[in-house]
């Protein structure tokens, strides 16, 4: 093996791995806006409104 294609292959890993480690950042970045606007979302939901009578829902009829 020669010395001048070790130190590509060291070159190659290093670029490599600078391009997973920004790859990483924007991934993390892009889950962080999905997390906020999920989350402005859920709170812009109105609030349910109880039912007219306190039974109302507590059942659930199955048929096994």
């Amino acid at each position: 093996m020669d010395i001048n294609s070790v130190g590509n292959v060291s070159a190659s890993l290093s670029s490599a791995s600078t391009g997973n480690a920004v790859a990483i950042a924007v991934l993390k970045k892009s889950l962080d806006l999905q997390a906020q606007a999920a989350l402005q979302l859920v709170q812009a939901l109105p609030q349910a409104a109880p039912g007219t009578t306190a039974t109302l829902g507590n059942n659930v009829n199955t048929f096994a």
